[in-house]
């Protein structure tokens, strides 16, 4: 186990290296692009194409209907109608087909002509018409935390990447930096916020030196170095690191917002462009692959397609395991079958290890280090008696799946899995009615 570094958190080995000094691939767009017609766990979708409609690259296709969200689509061609496939939930999906027809025929979905005019009122609803989501990998609509914000002191843009292997947003910053400077100040904009802090880890020096000198004309956008350490990146840690706060429910309590550093470029291109998101950069790690690389793909690019055309899998592996995201907090899926879209940030595949659980030591550990303050043994066991009132009161929704709980067990217990279905088990009995 690696050194750790304080209670709540610990330092990992970050593997960050397989990716982070090579250059971005851009690779040849796929023939078929997969529009995932599920954000979160909302399927309900408008969809206004039909098959065999001609899209240009930027046609609006859907709408999310419980929450405003819109798709562009991320190529010009034919609409071939929807089919269901893998998704990053682990579950059958519909997603909408599009034929590319590779003339990139592009039209400008929106317009703002001079985005620096706009009110704060007019910037959400810009940042809503975008289709602006949390593209650190949450896919939370980014509106949704501005409309009816109040006392907003700051926005917090998360620059961290904690998780191993991810490099995706470090290399968008290091090619966007003005961006991220440029999104931070429109964020703060629409949020009433007299300040803005980007948080980068220490350990990225030639990174923080760089935005520090971009932000310098900015007298109220400060640059903040942050402990290389796991989940420093979860908002609820890093807001205790920078501001020595707690809040309930939702940062904007004790007046922050919190945004994720490419969501905060991808607005400032969105509205100084005229771009919606169509691409985006992934990193796809892993010791279960020839060559990890980051990549610079369309939304609905099958992975599978991805890996092939970096080489393939690593013919020494016998078995590996491909995750939707990175090691400690990505979901592990069936098949490779499953797409980009436009909040993943990465793919991770890992050799298959086969481990022997054993009886659980009571040592505390999992208590002591989760960052979430519940008590994961308890839950598990509570889970493991389909006890809803005893996960409920041990905290189980406040879990956030970091996995932080599996990684220090010396008994090799996926306490994390325990977890996570104890915290479904209380959103099923919410939604029904229940508690």
């Amino acid at each position: 186990m690696s050194l750790l570094s304080g209670i709540g958190k610990i330092r990992l080995n970050g593997k960050k290296e397989l990716t982070k000094s090579k250059q971005v691939l851009s690779l040849p767009e796929p023939e078929i692009v997969y529009i995932p017609l599920i954000i979160g766990a909302s399927t309900d979708f408008d969809v206004h194409v039909s098959e065999g409609d001609y899209v240009h690259k930027g046609t609006k296709l859907a709408t999310r209907k419980d929450i405003y969200v819109p798709l562009y689509s991320p190529v010009s061609g034919t609409v071939k109608g929807i089919e269901k496939r893998m998704h990053t939930s682990g579950k059958i999906q519909n997603h909408l087909l599009i034929e590319n027809d590779f003339k990139d025929d592009e039209i400008t979905p929106f317009s703002y002509d001079n985005p620096d005019s706009l009110s704060a009122e007019e910037l959400v609803e810009a940042i809503k018409e975008i289709g602006i989501l949390g593209l650190g990998g949450s896919g939370f609509p980014t509106y949704v935390k501005y409309q009816n914000a109040k006392n907003i002191e700051a926005v917090l843009i998360n620059a961290v990447e904690c998780e191993p292997y991810l490099t995706s947003d470090y290399k968008v910053m290091e090619k966007h930096s003005e961006e991220l400077l440029d999104g931070t100040h429109f964020l703060m904009k629409a949020g009433h916020a007299g300040k803005g802090i980007i948080a980068v880890k220490v350990t990225n020096k030639d990174l923080i030196l760089k935005l520090k000198e971009k932000a310098a004309k900015f007298n109220d956008i400060e640059i903040v170095g942050v402990p290389d350490a796991y989940p420093m990146g979860w908002e609820r840690v890093l807001i205790r690191e920078i501001f020595k706060k707690e809040y309930e429910r939702f940062p904007s309590e004790i007046g922050i917002i919190v945004n994720n550093a490419t969501t905060a470029i991808y607005l400032s291109e969105a509205l100084r462009q005229k771009k919606a998101i169509t691409h985006r950069i992934v990193t796809v790690s892993g010791e279960g692959i020839k060559n990890p690389e980051n990549v610079y793909v369309p939304i609905g690019t099958s992975v599978d397609y991805i890996i092939d055309k970096i080489g393939g899998y690593n013919d020494k592996c016998e078995e590996i395991v491909v995750l939707a995201g990175g090691p400690m907090m990505g979901k592990s899926i069936a098949n490779d079958q499953f797409v980009i879209s436009s909040y993943s940030n990465s793919v991770t595949i890992l050799p298959k290890k086969d481990t022997d659980e054993m009886p659980c030591l009571r040592c505390g550990l999992c208590v002591e280090y989760c960052p979430a303050k519940i008590q994961p043994v308890q839950i598990m066991n509570g889970e493991k008696m389909k006890d809803l009132d005893s996960v409920t009161n041990a905290g189980a929704d406040k879990c956030i799946t970091c996995g932080l709980c599996s990684f220090i067990c010396p008994s090799k217990i996926e306490v994390t899995d325990w977890v996570g279905k104890a915290k479904t088990r209380i959103a099923n009995a919410r939604k029904a009615g229940g508690k």
